[in-house]
């Protein structure tokens, strides 16, 4: 890859997508074999057997967290770190060491319990137990998306429209960025979602092994029951923040993300 591309990952139309849609997809964003490889080594930790479907008795199972070379490869990949400052801004998010938590879906006929419409909470608010840090309930998102930079889907296996792909709400961060304004920087928790953006087109984040979509923190979107033949495998890594999304800036050098947030709340200039 050249500088000038490293420089310019995405294309114009991309960032205007970014803005207007919520998301931009980048294929072959990470090789295949690093997929592969990094499957392979899911697999191992899975309670069931690859090859022997019978043993696939559970719609999801949650592994993590994953930070060996084909997954740290995958998410510091040079198209990425520059899609990123293209979207989040040079110098205002941190690379990442490890790739998290991977929900692995497999072809079930039971609900997965985990599919309702949401956006991904970023910071716990005051009445979170200290001594509870798995309990998420209390968690917050305020109009800057304190500590969470994206959304950002990574897919390690093929996934198609029967494969469990996230559904998304196509343009939702817009009337998400209206609904956290009011409630400013302690931003809300325990928010029921089904009915934001319910009128928005839906887009499925399908797409062949190594596809990255990197979405806009507010982007309204939920899990699915796997309806296909293979198991899914795809992770969201967290990617926080260096220097806190701003939606006043002296300079006018706002990024993507806060442009979007900026045309819902019709600030201009």
């Amino acid at each position: 890859m050249t500088d000038h591309e490293r420089a310019r990952s995405l294309s114009d139309a991309q960032i205007a997508q970014f803005i207007e849609h919520g998301f931009v997809r980048i294929d072959d964003a990470f090789p295949r074999e690093l997929a592969e490889e990094a499957c392979a080594i899911l697999w191992r930790d899975l309670p069931c057997r690859e090859h022997a479907p019978a043993t696939w008795t559970r719609p999801v199972v949650r592994l993590g967290f994953y930070g060996q070379p084909p997954f740290r490869q995958a998410i510091n990949m040079p198209v990425l770190h520059a899609a990123l400052d293209q979207i989040v801004g040079t110098g205002r998010w941190w690379p990442q060491q490890d790739i998290g938590t991977f929900p692995v879906r497999f072809p079930h006929p039971d609900d997965p319990g985990d599919a309702g419409w949401h956006v991904d909470l970023s910071f716990p608010g005051e009445d979170c137990d200290p001594n509870e840090r798995q309990d998420f309930s209390a968690w917050r998102v305020n109009v800057t998306s304190r500590g969470r930079a994206l959304l950002m889907l990574f897919l390690f296996s093929d996934v198609g429209e029967q494969d469990a792909p996230t559904r998304i709400r196509v343009g939702s961060h817009q009337p998400m960025a209206r609904y956290l304004a009011p409630a400013g920087e302690a931003g809300r928790a325990r928010m029921a979602l089904d009915e934001m953006g319910a009128d928005c087109p839906i887009a499925l984040a399908t797409g062949a092994a190594g596809t990255v979509y990197l979405c806009h923190p507010f982007l309204v979107h939920a899990a699915q029951r796997h309806q296909g033949r293979a198991p899914r495998f795809m992770a969201q890594p967290a990617l926080p923040l260096r220097e806190p999304y701003r939606l006043e800036r002296s300079d006018g050098a706002y990024s993507p993300v806060e442009i979007a947030i900026r045309r819902a709340l019709g600030m201009t200039g």
